[in-house]
């Protein structure tokens, strides 16, 4: 069942399951969404990354699907794929766990918010902020405590919208998210603390 109450009615939010596949391929056409990612960037070591651009990646994430894991989440708007979420236990993105500026707070688990694509006619319209909030949601009622994310704080004004795919801090804060750690002057750690005086998903 979709669930509605993190949007307005014409959105809708579904987990990313086989039967949805086609909806991604279409969201992310040729380029698998930027440069043949695929959203394998934070998964794959980056010389496998690199091997793998395009049709690998695709296979790759496909292969993910098929198992039965669910690796994000799709918006509809009016029945039409118009943007992806990627979220999931942070164990899942292995490049989180080598990189420096990225790399555990602490021990505490979470689930991790590290990619977002929204086609391009839906951009700079506050669709973020609401996959943000649909994301914490999705997370909570799997069990979540602590949603993290990863966005960046770009030292010029009118960064361009394909350099913004792990969100911008900006989008994070308006959707409940607080600073924790910043060990990179543009990169800092945000998380939302699911059950904290103002959540709006209780």
């Amino acid at each position: 069942m979709p669930t509605k109450s993190a949007f307005p009615p014409a959105l809708e939010l579904h987990p990313l399951t086989a039967e949805r596949w086609k909806d991604l391929e279409s969201l992310f056409g040729e380029r698998g969404a930027c440069g043949g990612c695929w959203c394998m960037w934070w998964r794959l070591k980056r010389s496998e990354f690199e091997k793998q651009k395009g049709e690998k990646n695709k296979k790759a994430l496909k292969r993910i699907v098929d198992s039965g894991e669910i690796p994000g989440i799709i918006v509809y708007a009016n029945g039409r794929p118009i943007a992806w979420c990627s979220v999931a236990p942070r164990e899942s993105y292995p490049v989180l766990e080598r990189s420096r500026t990225l790399k555990r707070v602490d021990e505490k688990p979470v689930w991790s918010v590290v990619c977002f694509f929204v086609a391009k006619p839906f951009r700079r319209k506050g669709v973020t902020v609401k996959l943000l909030r649909a994301a914490v949601e999705y997370a909570k009622k799997h069990g979540a405590k602590i949603v993290e994310g990863y966005p960046v704080e770009p030292r010029k004004t009118g960064m361009p919208d394909v350099f913004a795919w792990t969100g911008l801090v900006s989008a994070f804060r308006k959707a409940g998210f607080v600073e924790v750690l910043r060990r990179s002057e543009t990169r800092p750690i945000m998380r939302y603390f699911v059950g904290a005086q103002g959540d709006s998903t209780q």
